[in-house]
């Protein structure tokens, strides 16, 4: 293909792409398969790539990511990016009119109209475009900066990379800059198929958190595998500042965003609580989710002359559902083994519509639990879902219990392999002891070992696990380096290219370093941040192995427990022989050449994080640390040097105040970094 017809087949190809970009995210009715939309990309990048000097910034092709960014930048927003406060009553709704219509009088106007917008629940961003060309996107932060995730932001395809509307870009103006606001959400079925392709323990536990999760990640093609969403609801610039906010979302549409397009004018408390009402059911039919309305005084003349408060605009409110509760029929209890072989009672329920989905199954955590609850085979339930997610039986309807109520009674063995329960003492727990034997705790294994914050193999779900122990083909970690791939072949729904792909991902899992290792082999009590002090106290698994017990106890971080864990673990045959396998498949038993220190901001300090971070996820946060001399720990003492709180900090918080240890927030920590 000649130049000419490239430029014009390119051009085509984008115009195509960003039609049906359009049709898929913004106005929820695409018209080719996933197959086809991916064919036409394919087409794209083959002739960007014969041609790289066609390739164009907005170009739908610069969307499937490729980056790796080592730090996100902190930049300066244009205006703060407030939070919205809260409220949960119709009363304070009408309360907050009120409020506003006083001081809409005292600017000398009156009858103020609101918009009513239904409020996602997912990330907020500040998106930046020049000349119509998206040039920088921010998360929100500390509200006056945020962090640059440009490369992430630029790989969800309902966020355009150019604007434009009727009569020329950006409101007609030929040139300048227009902020654009919002919510990174993934829908419902996105983040179903994301969970599922990851081994149970290591799933999200709801839309939101595998959204900020995702936001953070510094490799922008996982960004781009993760289907995620934009919605926007704030535009700023390429005006006179005067535009009400209805229109300025109706302009948002116009230039290729998605709006959620149920919003609405309302004239006072009485029209905002019936639009309240009347989605308090219908949002649970949306391919999303949302947790209230937002209601914001449409004249945006009046939102600086009314102001803020140190956190929040008075001219707006967020007004969020109330945790939704159903009665059904506790019919059943089962009993799922975990990979440290910890019996968990499951609830059989009768099904029941709770939040938007049919619920039928409940974990009932123990049997502790249980007794606290009282509750019996045959008993009508209450449930409820935590953050309108995970559902949970929080009550017994004692009223209506019939006679036949059957108690829930802890069964004698395991109901995988047969062996005999065990309950050691001081614990709520029972276990099944056969460790070596029990196929549910091979596959709970085998799934940890798996997962994305220890070795990280792709492409190995629970369902092909299940596969391998059944079929003998698997009963450790050991034995995945063994697979050859005509037995991988020869399973369900795996192919040639499928069982490659495994293969490949596990001659990269050859490169996760020693202390993922010691973290990925699943010892008792032993999580990432103490797997990371023994790796720096032990540089290899054969002295880890030789240490006793009160020399592990004294390691920072350990103690008793965990060091009487550490050593039972390693009298197993089993483990000595899974060990035998991964030292002989080339994996990391022992640490590599210390890594040259950023700088010693950190050195000789212990340092805790507790609640939500916005900068960083909870493991990046910890390698800062690292990175700087200090050590990172899971738990408050008096030895402990700094306490790092974001947002809804509990008892570690607590607890910090109450021994005096220093307590800092996160913009605190940046700068020590």
């Amino acid at each position: 293909m000649d130049k000419v017809a490239a430029r014009q087949e390119a051009g085509r190809l984008r115009a195509e792409i960003n039609r049906h970009n359009r049709l898929y995210y913004v106005e929820a009715r695409p018209v080719i398969s996933d197959y086809e939309f991916d064919r036409l990309l394919e087409r794209l990048i083959a002739i960007e790539r014969e041609h790289p000097d066609l390739v164009t910034p907005d170009s739908p092709s610069q969307r499937v990511g490729g980056e790796v960014t080592k730090v996100f930048p902190v930049v300066a927003h244009r205006e703060p990016m407030l939070s919205l406060a809260n409220t949960y009553s119709l009363e304070e709704v009408a309360d907050f009119c009120r409020r506003v219509e006083k001081l809409v009088e005292a600017e000398g106007g009156r009858d103020p109209e609101f918009v009513a917008e239904l409020k996602f629940d997912g990330v907020a961003v500040s998106l930046l475009y020049r000349d119509g060309v998206l040039v920088r996107g921010a998360t929100r932060g500390d509200g006056r900066q945020g962090d640059d995730i440009t490369a992430n932001l630029r790989t969800i395809p309902s966020i355009p990379l150019r604007i434009e509307a009727p009569g020329g870009p950006l409101f007609g103006a030929p040139s300048g800059e227009v902020e654009v606001r919002g919510e990174v959400f993934m829908r419902k079925e996105d983040f179903g198929k994301l969970n599922d392709a990851r081994p149970e323990e290591d799933r999200f536990a709801n839309p939101r958190n595998a959204t900020a999760g995702t936001l953070k990640l510094q490799d922008s093609s996982e960004v781009a595998r993760r289907r995620m969403s934009f919605v926007a609801y704030f535009l700023t610039g390429g005006d006179d500042g005067r535009t009400p906010h209805l229109h300025r979302l109706r302009q948002l549409e116009v230039m290729g965003f998605a709006t959620g397009g149920n919003y609405r004018l309302c004239k006072g408390a009485d029209e905002i609580a019936s639009f309240i009402g009347e989605w308090s059911e219908k949002r649970w039919r949306l391919p999303y989710e949302t947790d209230g309305v937002v209601l914001k005084l449409n004249d945006t003349t009046l939102w600086d002359r009314i102001g803020a408060t140190a956190k929040s605009p008075r001219w707006a409110i967020a007004y969020k559902y109330p945790a939704q509760q159903a009665k059904t029929v506790l019919r059943d209890v089962v009993f799922q083994v975990g990979r440290l072989g910890t019996i968990t009672p499951v609830a059989e329920l009768e099904p029941v519509r709770l939040a938007g989905s049919t619920v039928s199954r409940s974990t009932l955590h123990n049997f502790d639990e249980i007794g606290r609850l009282g509750v019996r085979i045959g008993d009508r339930v209450m449930i409820e879902k935590s953050g309108e997610v995970i559902p949970k039986v929080v009550g017994v309807v004692l009223d209506e219990r019939p006679e036949a109520a059957v108690a829930i009674r802890v069964p004698e063995s395991c109901p995988e392999c047969g062996a005999a329960l065990v309950r050691p003492e001081g614990e709520v727990g029972f276990y099944c002891p056969d460790e070596e034997g029990c196929p549910a705790q091979k596959r709970g294994r085998i799934l940890h070992f798996a997962s994305r914050n220890a070795m990280d193999i792709q492409n190995l779900g629970e369902s092909l696990v299940a596969q391998l122990v059944d079929r003998g083909l698997v009963g450790d970690p050991g034995d995945l380096y063994r697979l050859e791939k005509p037995q991988v072949e020869g399973l369900e729904r795996m192919g040639a290219k499928s069982a490659q792909n495994l293969l490949d991902s596990l001659d990269e899992s050859r490169k996760r370093g020693y202390d993922r290792l010691l973290y990925a082999l699943g010892i008792r009590h032993v999580g990432q941040a103490t797997a990371r002090e023994l790796a720096h106290a032990y540089p290899s698994l054969e002295q880890l192995r030789q240490a006793g017990a009160e020399e592990l106890a004294a390691v920072p971080d350990i103690g008793p427990v965990v060091a009487a864990s550490i050593r039972d673990f390693f009298t197993r045959g089993w483990v000595l022989t899974m060990l035998d396998k991964l030292r002989d498949a080339g994996l990391p038993l022992k640490a590599g050449g210390a890594k040259e220190l950023v700088n010693r901001n950190f050195e000789g300090l212990s340092v805790i994080f507790t609640g939500g971070l916005e900068r960083h996820d909870r493991q990046r946060a910890s390698e800062l640390v690292l990175e700087r001399g200090g050590r990172v720990v899971t738990s408050v003492s008096k030895k402990t040097s700094i306490v790092v709180a974001g947002s809804e900090a509990g008892s570690k918080l607590d607890k910090a105040l109450k021994l005096g240890v220093r307590v800092i927030d996160e913009e605190e920590f940046e700068k020590m970094l």
